[in-house]
């Protein structure tokens, strides 16, 4: 008799898992003259990042029940252990969540997407454009991609309907796979090209710049801007092409978004506030290395903007900011333990072990395997931040202990745990909505998602002279 285990069984079972795992671990001999607590505060980390990876507990469990374990068994002191809280950029991505919602509140998104349809949509091509332009535009305000996914999955759905294309094995090939696909694999490049695109970004810069590296808007954007903008060309014809719709033409689609705006009415004054809003706060992120001012200032000052015109108010922020104040939570201890590993030496020894077995290789060799191997182990992960927070630092301690340029690494290291998140459906919560639609079977986005992973990939790769040119300004 086989015993079957329902979804709660299961899961108490992976915990127990988890917390064996954790236990063996605190236990096992100290390894390279490490500090006791050096290796405990690892044995901690990493038994949270197994509970999220087999899905045992959620990122925001696993990073409480870590911070409690840090504290209660000495580890770290009170204060270094809720240090991660006043991270200036942990606080931007809170602020800049808050104003993702007004953008999704005010319409305005919705706005963007249907005029970009009404004028370009004539081509199921050309819909795949449309789509991927509407999340590039909103990708610096909106530092989530799965926030974007939720503007842009209704929209994507009901052009799909709308163009004869039903979530069934006979019709979801019409336009529907094709449409669908095409939006998760263009969050990949939209995250990428903003530093403000993924709350993982700002993460990464605040990892790199232990190394030395500065990162803002500005030089992200600057150094993205060509490998960014050559991937977001080419993945909705290469998709297009190897991965044919069969319906070619949609001129249904002009028409649905013409109706969609006339029941929309005018702009609203909310919209153009939000409008406003938007690019005031881009244009001071983007120089905001000249004028001297802190990102996440800005944040704050285009959510007081909103808030103080009843664009977003404060019983909004009641009712929907559950889900940004999780995510700071959740970032700003997992920062502070990856970056306390840092400052204990953890990273550097790590480092220096696992350079011994690449010693022999010159740096650009080292680069295009700590590159390759990055975005090959996220089949094993099921968040792109729980990756770049467990792996980012010492994947670039490597680098720099081979000579590579740790600006050329830190920036590639950051687009990649954007561009490859479509290798699997689980690769990125933004693709929930997606491969839940009827429209995109799990098989599909293995196959299609490891055609644009590994384009992706070659495409930054072809991209290093631009990449280490740009970054070195």
């Amino acid at each position: 008799m086989t015993l079957k285990l329902n979804p709660p069984s299961s899961r108490w079972v992976k915990r127990f898992i988890t917390l064996i795992f954790g236990i063996v671990l605190w236990h096992l001999p100290i390894p390279w003259d490490l500090s006791p607590d050096a290796w405990h505060l690892f044995a901690i980390f990493m038994t949270a990042i197994l509970g999220v990876l087999i899905d045992a507990l959620s990122i925001f469990t696993a990073s409480v029940l870590a911070l409690v374990a840090v504290v209660m068994l000495r580890v770290l002191t009170p204060e270094k252990a809720f240090s991660g809280f006043s991270e200036s950029f942990i606080l931007l991505i809170l602020a800049a969540f808050l104003v993702a919602k007004g953008v999704i509140k005010s319409g305005l998104g919705r706005r963007i997407a249907f005029l970009l349809i009404r004028r370009f949509g004539k081509s199921t091509l050309n819909l795949g454009y449309c789509i991927v332009a509407t999340d590039t535009l909103l990708g610096p305000a909106i530092p989530s991609n799965t926030a974007r996914s939720g503007i842009l999955y209704p929209i994507t759905h009901a052009l799909s309907l709308d163009t004869g294309s039903l979530p069934t094995p006979e019709s979801r090939r019409k336009t529907g796979t094709y449409l669908m696909m095409t939006a998760i694999s263009g969050h990949t490049i939209s995250s990428a090209l903003w530093f403000t695109g993924m709350a993982a970004n700002p993460v990464g810069a605040g990892i790199a710049a232990q190394f030395g590296v500065n990162m803002n808007f500005g030089n992200w954007v600057f150094v993205a801007s060509v490998p960014c903008i050559i991937a977001l060309i080419a993945i909705p014809w290469i998709l297009y092409k190897l991965f044919p719709p069969e319906n070619k033409y949609t001129p249904e689609a002009p028409e649905m978004a013409k109706k969609a705006l006339q029941k929309m009415g005018p702009m609203s004054k909310q919209e153009q506030i939000m409008g406003i809003t938007f690019f005031g706060m881009i244009l001071l992120w983007a120089l905001s290395p000249v004028l001297n001012i802190n990102l996440a200032i800005v944040a704050f000052l285009g959510l007081s903007v909103l808030i103080l015109s009843n664009v977003y108010t404060l019983d909004d922020i009641r009712q929907g900011a559950g889900d940004a104040l999780e995510t700071f939570i959740w970032f700003a201890i997992l920062y502070m333990m990856s970056t306390a590993l840092n400052e204990m030496g953890f990273m550097k020894t790590l480092g220096e072990q696992i350079a011994t077995y690449i010693g022999d290789f010159d740096w650009v060799t080292v680069y295009l395997f700590l590159t390759v191997l990055y975005v090959a182990i996220h089949y094993l992960f099921v968040s792109q931040t729980a990756q770049l927070l467990a792996l980012y630092a010492v994947f670039l301690q490597v680098a720099v202990n081979a000579q590579v340029p740790a600006a050329l690494m830190a920036f590639m290291l950051s687009f990649a745990t954007n561009y490859f998140a479509v290798v699997t459906p689980q690769a990125s919560s933004s693709n929930v909505l997606f491969a839940g639609s009827g429209f995109l079977p799990s098989e599909d986005i293995y196959k299609q998602g490891a055609v644009i992973t590994v384009l992706n990939t070659v495409i930054f790769l072809l991209a290093t002279p631009w990449i280490l040119w740009a970054s070195s300004l």
